[in-house]
């Protein structure tokens, strides 16, 4: 399977940069508005650049890295230009710190009058500062107690585009032979993922930490779900790391109070235990949400309704051959029977082809196919067999 990282110019002069695995398809849905978010209200776009890679962890590596260059970066990459590529990637460019002014990249605009970026010519201009990318959360899993389950939250994260997996402390030590088999092929997020002895350390460079937990902990911190600490993650600036307790009893009242933020969910208050990798996967399904080019499920055009003449003149056909195979019985029970059978028929929305598909239906076993099952049929007593049954009013 093919994967593409991908880089469109929309109406305004900005860039987007995204990945998907089929690249035709993306960029037909991003012109359409089908996609919420950046290049909805930015249309129409035009595809700049893209890149094909063997897997999907290589394409979502190249869109991060991409997001975060300049846009002299990306339009020499646009023009093939290595040279002038190497020599901007060579150049010791300042970017602009973290800071809840700071635009994202996908914010970058045609150059506008500002003071010309440290290391750049004058001949090159002014333009816009590079602003970086907000990185993908850090996975931080504390003192996890089974290989297995490391290794499901490992493709729980895979799943949805997270790659950073850091370990504290875990029980049976790291690596761990049990986790390859139960991470079903994220065998990527294991092989990057890193070992430290505390919380502290694995979120030492993250700037915002939120501690998953269902219980009430005596801690003192804003509450959101899983929704709101996406959308957070990806406004804010920097990296943030999402904290997993061990299986048996959640993050302790000490881990929580390292985090700024807890992030919990509606649960049923008689049973509020969730496996590892279910903790994971909710969270990581939120964030992916903002992303925009993860895999969706193929959309089938649906038929419209079949006009009601035709919906009418498939139930006259079965009515005729109801009252010709002495259905309607008793007599005094006809309407109602009839009232019944026109709504079961009207109840979904038939389309013309479904239409057209019951009537040959009824065609058939009203024709030849009968004839020759009657033709056919045992017979007990001078009682057709197949018959049996045909003359039941419904309920």
């Amino acid at each position: 399977m093919t994967f593409w990282t991908y880089i469109l110019r929309c109406s305004d002069g900005s860039y987007y940069t995204g990945h998907t695995d089929d690249l035709e398809r993306r960029v037909g849905q991003h012109q359409a508005g089908e996609i919420e978010g950046y290049t909805h209200d930015r249309r129409p776009v035009e595809l700049m650049w893209s890149q094909d890679f063997g897997t999907r962890q290589e394409a979502l590596a190249a869109e991060t890295q991409v997001k975060g260059w300049s846009r002299a970066k990306k339009e020499a990459l646009a023009r093939g230009d290595w040279a002038a590529l190497s020599k901007l990637a060579s150049r010791a460019v300042l970017r602009d710190a973290a800071s809840s002014s700071s635009a994202a990249p996908q914010d970058e605009r045609l150059p506008i009058a500002v003071r010309p970026e440290e290391g750049l010519s004058a001949g090159e201009g002014p333009s816009r500062r590079t602003v970086e990318a907000t990185p993908p959360p850090v996975i931080v899993l504390v003192r996890p107690q089974l290989g297995e389950n490391i290794g499901k939250a490992a493709r729980a994260m895979l799943n949805f585009g997270l790659l950073d997996l850091r370990l504290v402390a875990p029980r049976d030590g790291w690596p761990n032979p049990q986790a390859g088999p139960a991470a079903s092929g994220a065998d990527v997020v294991l092989e990057r993922a890193q070992l430290f002895d505390t919380v502290a350390e694995a979120t030492a460079d993250c700037s915002h930490v939120y501690a998953t937990t269902v219980r009430k902990r005596g801690v003192t911190k804003p509450v959101v779900a899983p929704e709101a600490a996406a959308r957070a993650i990806h406004a804010g600036p920097g990296r943030a790391a999402i904290l997993f307790g061990p299986e048996r009893s959640g993050l302790e009242t000490d881990d929580v109070a390292l985090a700024r933020t807890i992030v919990t969910v509606p649960i049923n208050p008689e049973f509020g235990s969730l496996n590892l990798a279910q903790a994971v996967i909710l969270v990581a399904y939120e964030w992916s949400k903002g992303v925009g080019d993860l895999v969706q499920p193929s959309e089938t055009a649906i038929e419209p309704p079949a006009p009601q003449g035709e919906l009418d003149g498939l139930i006259g056909q079965l009515d005729d051959m109801l009252e010709a195979a002495n259905f309607f019985f008793p007599p005094h029970r006809v309407h109602v029977t009839r009232r019944t059978l026109r709504t079961l028929l009207t109840k979904p929305g038939w389309s013309a082809q479904e239409v057209r598909t019951v009537r040959g239906v009824l065609s058939a076993l009203d024709g030849a196919k009968m004839r020759r099952n009657v033709a056919s049929a045992p017979v007990e007593g001078g009682e057709f067999v197949g018959d049996r049954g045909f003359d039941e009013p419904l309920p």
